[in-house]
């Protein structure tokens, strides 16, 4: 990987590292990218009290920003830096946001963000995934996403047929073509919702959506109860994965600067819905194969087509906002279930990994899935809090 390291910084696009496997594999990422996580961000959205056209307007921004980081990143390091919006931290957002209001919320994106940047700027950031066990951080985005597991499956009660063709649809994916799991069990959804006819779109004309402005306010109880668990979950669930599938691929990355870069940019967006601007990892993983390019160094050319595919959907934004506006709420819940499973499972094998700490990991996920509230603190928080009590009063030898 020297020879990717010894690029670095050079001006410019060498169109000679282009070829048709990098534009495919750029393609796949935004597309998994998309339909592993748009339910989730709208339910996000939909939660703080966004209307359709504002979630569209997010939608946007967050296109345009991780098409122009992907860019720009990739293009820098000569590695496939492919940027990505914070799905775990999203999932929290959903289930914490109802009753703050949509200025509250801006405020929360705020906070965090610039919680994030200064953990780039100073070089702090091993040192603040060092505070914190992984196995109770693993625990926090478990308790998190239990919600999301659950509602995969309820509502088989209510609509056996679309829920249950899109968890057949899913599994049987997942058995032979596992990395497009998700798109052929939103495909299956679409295909009966349809024939069901309970797809409702409304009359409004498709235009390009145009991101809006927000007025953000501050409330200390959101700013702790959300803002930290929010920036604790990026950094351990996104973040922190983002920078380690580069370096296992090879790729050794300014990693103080690509935090910081990302962070800026989210910084600068979030008053109009840019939530969270940070490094890939599921999606990432796809624009690094010797399927791409035999020469590591070449493979950067893959991130910089997603980049480009980012732009492109981010332009459309608030097409993908009224298609899931318009989607029945059982679709909605199965698919954004599913696409979090292995996300889900992942968190409680770290969490439960370590047999010396599974107390206090299995108190924190307790606290965080029950929904407990304390002074206007939500649950999150509180099972962090828990979580390190424990860890710090048992001992952890057996």
């Amino acid at each position: 990987m020297d020879k990717a390291r010894s690029r670095a910084g050079q001006p410019g696009i060498q169109w000679r590292d282009l070829s048709p496997s990098a534009i495919i594999a750029g393609f796949v990422a935004v597309l998994v990218g998309y339909t592993s996580s748009a339910a989730i961000i709208f339910q996000a959205a939909e939660a703080a009290g966004a209307t359709p056209a504002q979630i569209g307007g997010w939608l946007a921004m967050l296109g345009l920003a991780m098409g122009l980081s992907s860019l720009g990143l990739s293009l820098y390091t000569r590695a496939p830096v492919l940027t990505a919006w914070s799905t775990p931290g999203a999932a929290l957002l959903a289930t914490s946001l109802p009753g703050i209001g949509l200025n509250e919320t801006i405020g929360i994106f705020i906070f965090a963000n610039a919680l994030i940047l200064i953990s780039g700027v100073t070089g702090l950031f091993a040192r603040l995934m060092n505070i914190i066990p992984p196995a109770l951080s693993g625990a926090m985005l478990a308790g998190i996403l239990l919600r999301f597991g659950l509602g995969a499956f309820a509502p088989l009660q209510g609509n056996l047929a679309l829920a249950g063709g899109m968890c057949l649809a899913y599994f049987l994916a997942r058995r032979w073509l596992p990395r497009f799991a998700v798109l052929l069990a939103l495909a299956a959804g679409l295909v009966i919702a349809a024939l069901q006819g309970s797809i409702t779109f409304s009359h409004q004309p498709l235009a390009l959506a145009t991101p809006a402005f927000i007025q953000p306010a501050f409330n200390l109880h959101s700013l702790i109860g959300i803002g930290i668990p929010f920036f604790v979950v990026t950094m351990a669930s996104q973040n922190a994965p983002g920078i380690a599938t580069l370096q296992a691929a090879g790729y050794r990355v300014p990693i103080s600067l690509l935090i910081s870069a990302t962070a800026l940019l989210a910084l600068l967006l979030s008053p109009f819905g840019g939530f969270s601007v940070c490094i890939a990892a599921i999606t990432a993983a796809i624009c690094m194969g010797p399927e791409i390019h035999p020469d590591p160094a070449r493979r950067y050319m893959a991130a910089v087509a997603a980049g480009l595919f980012y732009l492109l959907a981010g332009l459309f934004g608030g097409s993908i906002g009224m298609l899931f506006s318009a989607l029945p709420a059982p679709l909605i819940q199965t698919i954004a279930g599913l696409a979090l499973l292995s996300t889900l499972s992942g968190s409680l094998s770290r969490a439960l990994q370590e047999e010396q700490g599974r107390d206090a990991a299995i108190v924190t996920f307790l606290i965080t899935a029950s929904g407990l509230t304390l002074w206007g603190v939500g649950a999150a928080f509180w099972g962090l809090v828990g979580g390190v009590l424990v860890w710090l009063l048992l001992p952890r030898t057996r």
